[in-house]
């Protein structure tokens, strides 16, 4: 079995990570709102916030893969690839099967999107071309369990108090220029230290973000590993995407010294693929019985959703899929 020790130590520091963080955002909130109103400001913000998480209108699952242009792949045709996701879903004890979309293009993508009674989980076609079923287990997985950790929703309640965070800053330089204006007769209406205070609250605010979503994604990786019992399986996809989509391909083309510099870990939206690779280690060895048969070859059932069938969509200034 999984080492159960491991699992309790990762499950408790990523969800307790989540909550500062949570706790972070809406604290430069908070500051920023009484730094302008003072502690009633406090009150009015975060009111504000609730109800825009419980009443904002949120678009269905459907109209995102419209956006993406997915196609939805009916349980009779998604062959091994649904039977995978069916026991998945049963393992999250979701209430219904996520639905599966194919979006037609040839990079190596895969995202979920819903509400765990209602949710879809869409796969690139170039995605289902590279990795084998063993693989692609690891992967739905993951996305199975950003569904069922609610993590939408979450990553929602952060970004709402992000753009109330970035509203309150522009108001303060708007502030700000009347304090030009009021130095004239003496006057100062904003603390040039709340100001400063205020200017720098929303990169406070998209740095903690950035952490949250990070968390999230190491919390979907070992409840994904759960849910499969393959830990190896998700280790194997994100290489493979490291592989074909990653450093590889800086090393072949910058092979120099002071190539390209990679990118700052706090300005990243997921962890690096070795840290989650690393994690995902900690967890083995591998159960005793496999939960899921595989089959090493990559998926190919799907082959009227090859990107290379379809016609090309055109978008400024080119053709892309």
């Amino acid at each position: 079995m999984l080492d159960e020790r491991a699992r309790r130590e990762h499950k408790l520091r990523n969800r307790l990570h989540s909550a500062l963080l949570l706790l972070g955002i809406g604290g430069v909130l908070g500051l920023s709102a009484v730094l302008i109103w003072g502690w009633e400001g406090l009150f009015w913000a975060l009111l504000a916030v609730a109800l825009l998480i419980l009443f904002a209108p949120r678009l269905p699952p459907e109209a995102i893969m419209r956006m993406y242009r997915a196609q939805e792949v009916h349980p009779r045709h998604a062959g091994r690839v649904g039977r995978v996701l069916d026991i998945l879903a049963e393992r999250a004890g979701l209430p219904r099967r996520p639905r599966l979309y194919v979006i037609p293009s040839a990079t190596l993508n895969a995202f979920a999107t819903g509400t765990p009674d209602n949710a879809s989980i869409a796969v690139t076609a170039g995605l289902l071309r590279t990795l084998n079923l063993r693989e692609l287990a690891g992967v739905l997985a993951h996305e199975v369990s950003h569904i069922r950790n609610n993590d939408l929703w979450v990553m929602g309640l952060a970004d709402a108090m992000s753009r109330f965070t970035q509203a309150l800053s522009t108001l303060a330089m708007m502030l700000a220029m009347f304090n030009f204006v009021g130095m004239l007769a003496g006057v100062i209406f904003v603390s040039w230290w709340a100001i400063l205070v205020l200017y720098l609250a929303p990169l406070v605010s998209s740095l903690l973000q950035l952490g949250l979503s990070r968390a999230r994604e190491y919390d979907a990786d070992l409840e994904g590993a759960m849910l499969t019992g393959d830990p190896d399986g998700l280790i194997s996809a994100l290489a493979k995407l490291e592989r074909y989509t990653g450093r590889f391909w800086e090393d072949l083309m910058f092979p120099i010294p002071g190539r390209r510099v990679p990118q700052p870990s706090l300005l990243r939206s997921h962890p690096r693929t070795e840290d989650r690779i690393a994690r995902l280690r900690e967890l083995a060895p591998r159960p005793e019985t496999p939960i899921i048969v595989y089959e090493e070859e990559p998926m190919d059932f799907l082959s009227p959703w090859d990107p290379m069938r379809l016609v090309p969509r055109l978008r400024w200034p080119g053709v892309w899929y």
